[in-house]
């Protein structure tokens, strides 16, 4: 990991939109390109700052950037405290995305500042390009599923138990810190919160006790890890976040990830259990899971990775789902219908799988 970067990373908003540091920032990737002006566009600032603009440009040879940009940081006064939780997206964005070739956000500069952990991502702008953010109440279809479980597939083959990616400290497993920063007074008040009230009426009450959530979910932290910590096993970089909300589709409809602030080295059920669960509705998950779990293990095997047996596979989608379930339970800061229909989907699928009842039986 470099511990120096060649055009500082920007502290504020208006230096990141600024035509001189545009022009030394996306040098690398266009040599020669000089930014003569830049109209700001729509901000949307939460923890990160995602704002959009457009560029004019000289000097770089055909095909140069889209004139339609958008830049991720961490500018506010709360992300400003906060900029570490980018450090990981920026590093998979700068290193590890074209390396694997999975489809996201098409990245024109990614770059981590060594001391304040401050990484900044300028991508296409997807929207004026054509494309669309999706949420849990967009259409999600078994075959969008299909190939976004592809991508995974590409994802985790391409770093299966490899040791380019054994290492890296952006890459350390993370699954399971909010129970350590929340503590467990913590967390049950705010799964409590959804599971006692509207956001889960459609979750049936064997799956709405916070204990057994929380202690389900522990055992799928510890179990992860320990397989991860064990290099003779099938580890992998995963997603970590696969819900709908994570989700886009290009100009040309194709479903891809985007929002990698929890990659991480994990086990491949992480994603692909949570994201089976996370993306269907109940029927269409019902009619179509193992079609789907099967698609990926080919895709795995079709990879050069000698996918896990069938049965064996299908257990382990439990665990994804409880992953889901828990990071849905305790989310408090996304529109209540989002959490409703999450809740339901994953609460579902825990009951079909009896997730609960298998997690709190690991050893």
């Amino acid at each position: 990991m470099s511990t120096s970067v060649a055009v500082p990373v920007p502290e504020t908003l208006d230096t990141a939109q600024s035509p001189e540091w545009l022009t030394a920032a996306l040098q690398r990737r266009f040599p020669g390109i000089k930014i003569l002006g830049v109209t700001p566009g729509p901000v949307v600032s939460r923890v990160s700052t995602n704002a959009r603009f457009t560029i004019e440009y000289s000097g770089t040879t055909s095909p140069g950037p889209s004139r339609s940009l958008c830049v991720k940081g961490y500018f506010n006064e709360i992300g400003q405290a906060a900029r570490y939780i980018g450090e990981s997206e920026t590093y998979f964005y700068r290193d590890l995305a074209d390396a694997v070739g999975v489809r996201t956000l098409t990245c024109l500069y990614a770059e981590v500042d060594p001391v304040t952990r401050h990484g900044v991502v300028i991508t296409e702008d997807l929207v004026a390009e054509g494309g669309e953010f999706l949420d849990a109440s967009s259409a999600y279809t078994p075959e969008q599923t299909a190939s976004t479980l592809g991508d995974m597939a590409r994802l985790h083959a391409a770093t299966w138990n490899n040791p380019d990616w054994a290492d890296q400290p952006w890459l350390a497993s993370r699954i399971g810190k909010t129970l350590t920063l929340w503590g467990d007074d913590g967390v049950m008040s705010r799964i409590g919160a959804n599971m006692f009230g509207a956001n889960a009426s459609g979750v049936s009450q064997e799956i709405r006790d916070p204990k057994r959530i929380v202690d389900a979910y522990r055992n799928v932290v510890t179990h992860s890890k320990a397989a991860v910590a064990d290099r003779t096993l099938p580890w992998c970089v995963i997603h970590g976040d696969s819900h709908p909300g994570n989700l886009f589709l290009d100009p040309a409809g194709r479903p891809s990830l985007f929002d990698w602030q929890l990659v991480q080295r994990g086990m491949w059920y992480l994603d692909v259990g949570y994201h089976i669960a996370a993306t269907l509705s109940v029927e269409d998950r019902r009619r179509s899971e193992d079609e789907l779990l099967r698609h990926y293990l080919q895709s795995l095997a079709d990879l050069g990775v000698e996918p896990p047996p069938f049965e064996t596979a299908r257990r382990a989608l439990g665990l994804g789902i409880v992953h889901g379930l828990y990071l849905w339970s305790i989310t408090a800061e996304v529109e209540p219908r989002l959490i409703e229909i999450l809740l339901h989907r994953l609460g579902t699928a825990a009951a079909d799988h009896e997730a609960l009842t298998q997690a709190l039986a690991l050893h």
